[in-house]
């Protein structure tokens, strides 16, 4: 929807983060003086109040009723879209979109990137944007990874290609990007999707909905897989032996093999597969993935994933905090098998099962495992369970009391492994706040380890 559309309509915003205030700052400076309407909190009140514009008003949390009072609502990703009021006033008449939508409708045909998953998706969206400019081409590196699309929308310099990644509470909004990239799915989110099949379906949405030209997808994600089906983009695939693929540590091009994995910065095997989707990225936008590959060595990876802090005292810190599923706490631990390990997990409780988690850590005990926050006892409940564990487990009253245990277990050294399967809410503002914490908890710099590489334009 172009600003011109949203002229005399009843508009207001909807939440008042970072993605609010981008909306804000949008909406006023392309429709000057027309009514708008703010959902937020007192505080945020205050801030909007400061700028003296008496065409804004300020409301608290709005009711369905109030919500259908407007034509249209930006929306602020985070709040969902299956909230009763939001769906009550939908059926109303009310039209919600975000700023995905509204930077879309004003960008067609850009040569865009955008890229999803429920793990990886931020490191694969730096890692496309990296290769591009390895490439000498001028690349913007934006969306959910922490520059809202909207913050753009007022550069003077625009870019060659623009890596976009997504949360699945924006796939449903892209339209028409060149190549869509989905790499795996598990379950998350659940609170604000409602159920795992609506989950699927949004996160989907960016290949099903989005009418991109290209699309790369996982082939050893059958779930994700199974999305080719009926497609009328051209599918470029990895994880396939006929295309970009890793064995053991030599990562090939179908039967070429073209460098060492453990070159790399970013350890794991499923980091192994994002850089074979980032190459797979580029050759969809008909790059050479394969004078480009070399280029992975000298990528930063992100902070908060899997970040080495550094070592004290003869263990090594390593900060996973976006871990946010049994999944990926799963993938750490698989990072660092070789090594006497202490890990810290438990968050907000969502609701997820840690079964998966218990059968790994049964077959594959680390050193210790350290349950903390709101579902932290619950965890312990399930691993109490395990007949033989082979490994410490304890309770912690918070993250400091944590690493303090964990600190505890590993006389000898080893790596204390933060890397909790489970959302910061409720204690933290997000996961970011999390990791600085536990870098400062750990002794290391918090203002050292949270810029993100490459965000922006370059």
């Amino acid at each position: 929807m172009n600003p011109s559309a949203l002229k005399g309509k009843t508009l207001a915003i909807w939440g008042y983060g970072r993605e609010g205030r981008a909306a804000l700052q949008y909406l006023r400076s392309r429709l000057p003086g027309q009514a708008l309407t703010v959902f937020c909190n007192p505080a945020e009140a205050t801030e909007i109040a400061a700028m003296a514009d008496s065409a804004i008003t300020c409301r608290m949390e709005p009711s369905a009723e109030d919500l259908a009072a407007f034509e249209v609502v930006v929306k602020s990703p985070g709040i969902s879209k299956y909230r009763p009021e939001a769906i009550a006033a939908q059926a109303k008449g009310t039209r919600f979109i975000g700023g995905t939508a509204l930077w879309f409708a004003t960008h067609p045909g850009v040569r865009s990137v955008c890229v999803t998953a429920t793990k990886g998706k931020s490191t694969v969206s730096a890692l496309i944007a990296h290769l591009l400019r390895s490439a000498g081409k001028r690349t913007a590196l934006v969306g959910n990874i922490g520059m809202p699309l909207l913050e753009t929308m007022d550069w003077t310099e625009q870019p060659e290609f623009w890596v976009i990644e997504m949360s699945s509470y924006q796939t449903f909004e892209a339209d028409r990007p060149e190549v869509a990239v989905m790499l795996n799915f598990f379950p998350e989110h659940l609170d604000w999707h409602g159920s795992m099949q609506a989950y699927f379906e949004d996160k989907s949405a960016l290949i099903t909905r989005s009418q991109a030209r290209h699309v790369v997808l996982n082939e050893e994600a059958p779930r994700v897989a199974a999305l080719a089906d009926g497609l009328t983009a051209e599918v470029h695939w990895f994880n396939t032996n006929s295309g970009w693929h890793a064995k053991g540590h030599t990562l090939y091009r179908g039967d070429t093999a073209v460098l060492d994995l453990r070159e790399l910065p970013m350890p794991g095997q499923h980091n192994a597969g994002n850089v074979c989707a980032a190459l797979t990225a580029i050759e969809a936008l008909g790059l050479d993935a394969l004078a480009l590959a070399p280029a992975a060595r000298s990528f930063r990876p992100l902070p908060h994933r899997l970040q080495t802090l550094g070592e004290n005292n003869g263990i090594r810190y390593i900060n996973d905090s976006i871990s946010t599923t049994p999944f990926a706490s799963i993938a750490a631990l698989e990072c660092f098998s070789a090594s006497p390990v202490a890990i810290l997990v438990g968050g907000y409780d969502r609701g997820l099962d840690w079964d998966a988690f218990a059968d790994f850590v049964s077959a594959h005990p680390p050193k210790a495992i350290i349950a903390m926050g709101q579902n932290g006892a619950r965890i312990a409940e399930r691993l109490r369970t395990i007949a033989a564990p082979g490994f410490v487990l304890t309770e912690a009253a918070d993250l400091a009391d944590a690493v303090h245990q964990a600190q505890q277990a590993l006389p000898q050294g080893g790596v204390v492994l933060l890397s909790p399967g489970a959302p910061s809410f409720g204690v933290y503002a997000d996961y970011v706040a999390r990791g600085r914490h536990f870098a400062e908890i750990a002794g290391f710099d918090p203002n050292a380890i949270s810029q993100i590489p490459g965000l922006g334009l370059a």
